[in-house]
């Protein structure tokens, strides 16, 4: 096998991101690299990168902090994945990457890298932002509201977007009763579908539904996702609680009636109370 003048930084245990590239660059070589890598593309390696974003957030959730470094770098991994990709098409590379977000940031905080003053408020310099964002958007042709909210968002967070895009010119309602009983109203017609219609109507109901949840966070200012992912923890401490109170006594949750697994969900919910 030939020499490959990258070995040494390959093998090198403080190589940093160079290394990373290296080890990349090598995975996706034809000739010497994993068959694995060389068949991926943007696409089959899109929700890796998306899984592993999750897996980032779920490691800050559960205050992880000896997992994070790991996670970190898992998505800075599908970062160089896609960079080495593109280098290999010749569209861009992984430094030109860093520039281009690196001038993005530095364009964006004008009140940090330029001549504008640092003396505003938080609610000043989001305006600011949005103003910068819009003029990018126009300069992109992407003159729709709605334009360039992404489409393989999550879809929680992508309405959460949408719905903030829309409330920017005024369609939005203003007080959140509103809202709610925009819930109530939608929860009607999804008892109603399922009453008297069918699957895909029924699915229809539900996404206005939902959709409606999100706008409802929203106002609130909470983040759907984030109280979602706080909601599946705690279903999952409770659940694991009931598991193992009947393990104690040697049974499993289908041998117990939903009863008895209520009562231990009640006994759980008191104890993390407590």
């Amino acid at each position: 096998m030939p020499h490959d003048p990258n070995d040494a930084l390959i093998h090198d245990p403080r190589g940093g991101v160079p290394r990373l590239k290296a080890i990349m660059a090598r995975l996706r070589d034809p000739e010497r690299g994993c068959p694995w890598d060389v068949e991926q593309d943007f696409a089959s390696i899109a929700p890796y990168t998306i899984e592993e974003a999750y897996e980032v957030a779920d490691a800050i959730e559960r205050g992880a902090w000896d997992e994070l470094e790991g996670e970190l770098g898992d998505l800075l991994l599908q970062v160089i994945f896609h960079a080495q990709m593109a280098d290999e098409k010749g569209l861009f590379d992984f430094d030109s990457v860093a520039d281009r977000i690196s001038e993005k940031m530095v364009a964006r905080h004008p009140h940090v890298f330029g001549d504008e003053s640092r003396d505003k408020s938080a609610e000043q310099q989001t305006r600011d932002w949005e103003a910068i964002k819009a003029a990018e958007r126009a300069a992109k042709n992407a003159h729709g509201v709605l334009d360039d909210v992404a489409v393989g968002l999550p879809a929680l967070l992508r309405a959460v977007k949408l719905q903030k895009r829309a409330a920017r010119v005024g369609f939005d309602w203003p007080e959140t009763g509103q809202v709610l009983d925009k819930i109530a109203e939608e929860a009607r017609e999804l008892v109603e579908a399922r009453d008297t219609l069918g699957p895909d109507e029924i699915e229809a109901e539900m996404g206005d539904l939902l959709f409606v949840m999100a706008n409802l966070a929203r106002h609130l200012e909470v983040d759907p996702e984030a109280a979602l992912r706080r909601a599946n923890a705690k279903f999952t401490r409770r659940f694991r609680a009931i598991e193992a109170a009947l393990a104690a006594q040697g049974r499993r949750p289908e041998d117990s009636t939903l009863d008895e697994m209520d009562a231990l969900w009640d006994r759980a919910k008191a104890l993390e109370r407590r």
